[in-house]
């Protein structure tokens, strides 16, 4: 029997639909969240079904969390969302130093 890396380390992520839903640039819904990494009044950085998911805005909140169904309600001013390309190295290089400082 051939070794299945998913299925002994655990990383077996099933793809989940993902979608935006922006209501009046005060409420952002997003399906097909795997986790939040990190967050602030500024900025909330996901990990979605499509890849990392980097949302900035003005007095930002969770308003409701559901990891494993993969819903999240952010409120706030939202300015921008950007989607982190693995192919652009220095926009995501930047952007993780500035998490890990």
């Amino acid at each position: 029997m051939p070794y299945e890396k998913q299925l002994y380390q655990g990383e077996r992520e099933t793809k989940r639909e993902h979608d935006l839903k922006l209501k009046d640039r005060r409420k952002l819904e997003v399906t097909g969240v795997l986790d939040v990494d990190s967050f602030d009044t500024e900025e909330f950085l996901l990990k979605t079904s499509m890849g990392y998911l980097l949302i900035r805005g003005q007095n930002l909140h969770m308003k409701n969390l559901n990891v494993d169904e993969g819903f999240l309600t952010i409120q706030g001013k939202i300015h921008s969302f950007d989607y982190i390309d693995e192919n652009k190295q220095n926009q995501a290089k930047g952007i993780f130093s500035k998490l890990f400082k």
